[in-house]
């Protein structure tokens, strides 16, 4: 490798470090901000479960389009304690798009809004469709039939004085290292490391996301700042989230630079192929390899229908409980998801979408 070479694929990978940095920011935040909720509005999920087949369908896909694993996971244990249809378990993992929810609304918000709306709406028709033509009985018949446990955990209670003084003066190194983290993102914000060409309308909801991000790092409890934030998000969530954000970013970035991907997609047939490909890939029960087509379509090289059937096959890693509990369950699953991906992606992929 010559000089020019060696600088250009140093170029190449502090581009995509940089860029996996932006990302993992605005991923962290928000994930602070959905456990926050998550937790203060604890058991509000067994309350709406009903015996209406449509209100589980609108539970399962609320539950699925909710950013994260957290939707998923309780759609699970819903179904697991037989509290919902097969079909709307399916319903739940089209709509969900696990954590790399949190990436798409960081590269094109506008399009993930979108695609998040359309992934609520055909979650709940392929649910009542799954329902009325399939139902797996062996599967059904694996799960024991009673109560779910949701557990019961005490409400994080912020703003009580003595406590939020004595965490303001004498903070845990967990809180420190999260302010100087939140603080950071928000200063790069303002001075334009970070979307610094984005839309205004977009800097205002990073304002709002991080401030909001940044009232719960300094009032949370130490308990709920540590099990919550720190635990689940900063040790278990982030780290991963980075390395396939970065990982992902630097192969599509060195795949352009010396393999001319452009002109291989240019080829309609080609396209096929990846559209295949980006379903069956969904098969994978973890989220990040998604992050391949996100990352593609951001860069305008493939259309909206491989990205819709790619997030209606792949569920992140919100199947894995269903995997443990039941490998009948999570194949049956799967394979009423890669079929409705096939259907709809290849009707929006021939009429040009």
């Amino acid at each position: 490798m010559d000089g020019s070479a060696g600088m250009n694929f140093i170029s190449v990978v502090m581009h995509s470090f940089m860029h996996a940095v932006m990302i993992t920011g605005f991923v962290f935040v928000m994930m602070m901000v959905i456990e926050y909720i998550n937790v203060q509005t604890n058991g509000i999920w067994q309350k709406g479960i009903t015996g209406n087949k449509f209100r589980q369908y609108l539970l399962a896909a609320i539950l699925g389009a909710i950013p994260g694993c957290l939707g998923a996971f309780t759609a699970v244990a819903l179904f697991s304690h037989r509290l919902i249809s097969f079909g709307a378990i399916v319903a739940a993992m089209i709509a969900t798009s696990g954590d790399e929810a949190f990436v798409m609304f960081a590269m094109f918000p506008g399009k993930a809004l979108l695609l998040t709306a359309l992934l609520f709406v055909i979650s709940i028709f392929a649910g009542y469709i799954t329902d009325m033509l399939y139902t797996p009985q062996k599967v059904l018949d694996g799960f024991v039939d009673r109560d779910f446990p949701l557990h019961k955990e005490e409400m994080c209670k912020c703003f009580r004085k003595e406590v939020f003084l004595k965490q303001l003066f004498s903070p845990t190194r967990q809180r420190v290292i999260l302010l100087v983290l939140v603080t950071f993102l928000l200063i790069a914000v303002f001075t334009g490391l970070i979307a610094g060409d984005a839309k205004t309308w977009i800097k205002v909801t990073l304002y709002i996301v991080i401030l909001f991000s940044l009232m719960i790092v300094i009032t949370v409890p130490d308990h709920f700042l540590k099990k919550h934030l720190w635990d689940h998000i900063v040790k278990k969530h982030i780290p991963r989230i980075f390395a396939w954000t970065f990982g992902t970013l630097l192969v599509m970035a060195v795949l352009n630079n010396y393999l001319d991907l452009n002109e291989w997609l240019k080829d309609e047939n080609n396209l096929l192929i990846v559209l295949l490909i980006a379903v069956f890939v969904g098969i994978i029960p973890e989220s990040g390899p998604h992050l391949v087509f996100v990352t593609l379509f951001a860069s305008g090289q493939i259309p909206f229908s491989i990205l819709l059937a790619s997030s209606i096959s792949q569920d992140g890693h919100g199947m894995l409980p269903l995997l443990a509990e039941s490998k009948r369950g999570f194949v049956a699953v799967k394979v009423v998801n890669v079929i409705f991906a096939l259907i709809i992606g290849l009707t929006g992929y021939f009429l040009g979408y």
